[in-house]
This record gives structure tokens, sequence and C-alpha cells, in this order.
């Protein structure tokens, strides 16, 4: 493998305390809530007492207030307000699709906006959620990427998502109530708008809170996170996040792959298929997922059908192939493929062994569906004395 320059983003990230001095106590990690405490006054020999308790207020119980968290004395509970605010990602628009699909245009730090939806089946919910503005990858068949990158998301608005979503969906449990095992919302993917092994650490953080058991409590298998193929974060990702993992394949050759997912002049064909199969949590009981959007004329002929199989075999990788119907947007420079096409492409990998669904379209007609997100907020690349001036963000 031939050796890369360092991955860098020309990024920028919240600092810790909001304009009015008080710090987000939302997208901290235990030892970051824990330290934050002892700075504001908790005594260190109760601190890991009051963070599980805090932890499990934000967390467990969707508490907003400091008065509603009647385990603590009410001098700490001020003491707590003083200092600190529990604050999420306002919620601007909601819509609902016909298919009960609900997209949510979120207003985070400086006016900025991202988008979130929500898809519930039968037997599962799935939150689709972003990890930067906008995206810095310029996938050709994206309408997300036709927005360029403002700035990655904190950990905070990221877990703030899920939180969003509890709150709109009224799935935060009660105090003292019997433990529910249903749930509206029991499925993350990180496949809303961003690359999110571009925002490594944030996604991990906020990740790590979501999959906490004292808190909103999801399995790591319950958590997939689809990356273009930034390649040396793969391993990473196993390793620090330990969730399923999704790639954006979308082509069976280089030169096509090129022209779809940019990333792969980077990072190519079989400098991806190499990671992949070095994935540390990749079994059969935890296959990766090739997403594949059919686009009709590009990538969606017979033999790149078995191009496709050839790739997955030849790595021995454990996969199933998600064959995604190419959801058209205005001034879309490709079509979807035909259904008898889509049918076709699926037989030849189904009778190869592997699994091909083909996603059901959801939330077309408020698009929400797989590469529409396209946020309302502005569309230019903003310099960095302009979000500085906006926001008080630092490096």
């Amino acid at each position: 493998m031939s050796p890369k320059a360092p991955i860098t983003q020309d990024v920028l990230t919240l600092p810790r305390k909001l304009p009015e001095g008080k710090i987000n106590l939302v997208g901290l990690t235990r030892d970051q809530l824990r330290a934050v405490l002892i700075e504001h006054g908790t005594p260190e020999k109760q601190a890991k007492m009051r963070t599980g308790q805090i932890w499990q207020w934000i967390y467990q119980w969707g508490v907003r207030d400091f008065a509603e968290m009647t385990n603590l004395a009410k001098a700490y509970r001020a003491q707590l307000a003083e200092n600190f605010v529990i604050e999420i990602p306002e919620v601007v628009t909601r819509q609902v699709s016909e298919d009960g699909t609900r997209k949510y245009l979120c207003r985070i730090a400086g006016g900025h906006e991202v988008e979130v939806v929500y898809i519930p089946e039968e037997d599962r919910g799935t939150l689709c959620i972003s990890s930067q503005v906008g995206c810095t990858l310029t996938c050709s068949f994206c309408h997300t990427g036709t927005q360029k990158l403002v700035r990655n998301l904190t950990a905070a608005e990221i877990v703030g998502q899920i939180m969003m979503a509890r709150d709109d969906l009224d799935e935060w449990p009660t105090p003292g109530a019997p433990k529910d095992e249903t749930r509206l919302l029991s499925n993350i993917v990180l496949m809303g708008m961003g690359e999110p092994l571009y925002n490594f650490e944030n996604v991990r953080d906020a990740m790590k809170i979501a999959m906490d058991p004292e808190g909103i409590s999801l399995s790591r298998r319950r958590i997939t996170l689809s990356t273009s193929g930034v390649v040396p974060e793969i391993a990473r990702t196993a390793e620090e996040i330990g969730c399923l993992l999704a790639i954006s394949f979308h082509a069976t050759t280089d030169e096509t792959r090129d022209v779809l997912v940019p990333i792969n002049k980077r990072w190519n064909i079989e400098e991806l298929l190499q990671a992949l199969a070095s994935y540390p949590n990749a079994s059969n009981s935890e296959r990766i997922t090739f997403e594949y959007v059919m686009l009709d004329g590009v990538n969606d002929s017979d033999e790149d059908a078995h191009r496709l199989i050839d790739h997955i075999k030849r790595y021995n990788i454990p996969a199933k192939i998600n064959l995604i119907p190419f959801n058209e947007w205005p001034g879309a420079p490709y079509k979807r493929s035909s259904n008898n096409r889509i049918r076709a492409f699926a037989n030849i990998i189904y009778h190869a062994g592997y699994a091909s669904p083909i996603r059901k379209t959801r939330g077309e007609d408020i698009m929400a569906a797989c590469g529409q997100l396209k946020s309302a907020t502005e569309r230019a690349r903003k310099s960095r004395k302009q979000i500085e001036a906006e926001t008080g963000l630092s490096r």
C-alpha cells in the first residue's frame, strides 16, 4: 500500500463554555463530566456518585432542568444551575412523510442547520443522524454532497440528535416506572450529512454515550457507522467504538468509483477491501454492509454484479449488499435503474450466496430518502473568520 498524507480537515470545534459562561453537560464523557463537576465545587469524594446521578437524569430520563433532579440536595441543584446547562439542537421544522418517516431540520450553534431522519418499521425504529454540517466528499450522486463542509458537529450536537428524536417520540421513561424494552427508537445509523470518520473523536464520544448502559443504552449492534472509505480510521472504528460498519461502495471499478465517490482517488478499491478484510469485528454475525446505489447505465450491469462478488470473495469479507434505488433530486445527473435491472442485479448476488436486500425508499415525498438530505443552511463554505464571528468558535 502506498503511503498517504495524514488526514487533515479545516474544521472548527466548539469551545466548552457557552456565551453566558455556562458549560453544556451534554456530550461530555463520564471522565469529562466528573472533571467539570470537581472544577465547579463538587467535592472530589462525591464526584463519581454525582457523575452517575446526573448522567442518569440526562440520558436515562431525559431531564433538562436541574431542579427536577430530586435525588440531589436542593442547594447542590442550585449550584449546578449556576454553572451548567443541558442543551440539545433545536428543532426548526418537522416533516412527516406519508409512510410515517419524520425529517427534522435542527439548528445548532452559529445558526447552522443539519437534517435528521427517523424511519419507523414493524420491528424497529431507525434514526439517521448527521456528523457534519455539509459534507467534504462531493459524491456526485448525493444531494448532501453538493453542500460544502462548514464544520464538524460536536459530540453534544451528535448525541443531541438522538435526544431530540426521543423528545419528539415521547420516549423518555418515567423514573420509577417498570422498564419497557419496547423502543420506538431502537437503531442508530450514521448515514446523515457528513463523513463520520472525518469527525472521529466527536462521533466516538457521542456513540459511547448512546451505548452507556446507565443512559440511552443502545447495543453496539444497534449502531451502524457508514463511511465512504476513510481507510486509516476503519480499524480504529472497531477498536474504539465497536459498532457495525457499512461502506458506501457504489462501484466495482476505480474508474467509476473515482467519479461517484471521489475519496476513491485517495484510497482505492483494493486498499479499501484490504482494510475491510482486517476489520476486527467482521464475522458472519456482524457482517459488513456494502451500500450500493443503483444508477441507470452507470454501475448496474451484470458485469458489475459479478465484479462486486469477486471483490468480496477475493478478500473473504463477511458481507451483505444493500441495493439502494437512486433517489432523484432536482438537477441530479443520474437516473434510477429500472426495477427489473435492480432485481436482476440482486439475483446475481443472491445466487452467489450473499444477502442482497433492495432498500425500500422511505420519505421520498419530503426529500428524506437516502442521498437526498441537504439542509436549508447557507450552501457556500464560510471562512473561519465568518464562523468565529458568528459563534465564538475556536480551534
